[in-house]
């Protein structure tokens, strides 16, 4: 596979990512926090076996065995990590964009990117190249300068208030979530990555499919009624959540997690035009001028392959 084959991978799962979260966030309202949460994992089952099927079938030579996953103590770990972490990043996300506009809820979350370097070098030994670090210097510079507000007098209450912890809580959960999941593809040896990525997402979304369902199901029973009633609008979340789980992580097992991370601010530039477009939402020169640091870190990991 070319070097370069993880770049659209990662630009796809972006693009896909923000249509789940714009969904999403209209089902917040709807059913709320944690519900809204579970869609993403529970009706993304469905498309997650069925790519699982998809790449059994097209991947490797006829007649010869089929590959199973390394279920050992290190790979169901790190996997529980990964999962784990996910499911309380999505949470706080959904918080996140409940207390500003759409896209500086996103942003916030996005200092996951300096997070998942420091993360992936403590746990992984996984140390982001110069021109990787240099990429996610001025990306998350431009994360800095998306989130802030749009009047002076708000800054303090911006920085201080329930976005930024929100913002923040859940970009250290997505870094945990990304380390984890990298280090369970690196439990495969010499596999397929297309494998490698199905099987994840498979079974990260199962796992967290059950441990939210049960939670609401125990405090909340009525909440599975509401999913069950809001299937449309889940079933695309859901759909749209499975797709780009399948592009996070399969290109994690193609490439280092820092490199992934930091091309994935692309979905900063998509949730801008979602911002602009659907939640008719205006931005301010300063996140104008964010977005165009955003854009130039993304161009920086690029252009180092």
């Amino acid at each position: 596979m070319a070097a370069w084959a993880w770049i659209p991978i990662v630009i796809w799962a972006a693009f896909a990512q923000t249509i789940r979260n714009a969904t999403q966030r209209t089902l917040v309202s709807e059913l709320g926090t944690l519900s809204a949460t579970l869609v993403r994992f529970l009706y993304g089952l469905p498309f997650a076996f069925a790519w699982l099927l998809v790449v059994y079938r097209y991947s490797g030579a006829p007649g010869t065995p089929a590959v199973w996953p390394p279920f050992t103590v290190a790979y169901g770990g790190w996997l529980f990590v990964g999962a784990a972490a996910q499911l309380a990043a999505t949470a706080f996300l959904l918080q996140a964009m409940r207390q500003r506009n759409f896209i500086v809820g996103v942003t916030f979350s996005k200092t996951e990117v300096l997070q998942v370097g420091i993360f992936a070098t403590i746990f992984l030994h996984e140390l982001p190249t110069l021109w990787s670090a240099l990429a996610m210097f001025i990306a998350t510079l431009g994360v800095v300068l998306l989130s802030v507000p749009k009047k002076v007098e708000d800054g303090p209450r911006v920085w201080t208030g329930n976005a930024a912890w929100f913002g923040l809580g859940s970009g250290a959960c997505f870094a945990l979530s990304s380390v984890g999941y990298r280090g369970a593809s690196l439990q495969w040896g010499g596999a397929s990555v297309w494998l490698i990525g199905a099987w994840a997402v498979l079974l990260a979304q199962s796992l967290q499919s059950l441990l939210l369902g049960s939670w609401l199901g125990l405090r909340s029973p009525g909440a599975l009624a509401a999913i069950a009633k809001a299937w449309r609008l889940s079933l695309l979340a859901g759909m749209m959540g499975a797709l780009a789980s399948i592009g996070w992580l399969t290109a994690t097992a193609m490439r280092p997690v820092s490199d992934v991370r930091t091309l994935g601010l692309v979905e900063v530039l998509f949730s801008y035009v979602v911002s602009r477009r659907l939640f008719k939402e205006r931005m301010t020169r300063s996140e104008l001028t964010g977005l165009l640091l955003v854009s130039a870190g993304v161009l920086v990991v690029c252009a180092q392959l």
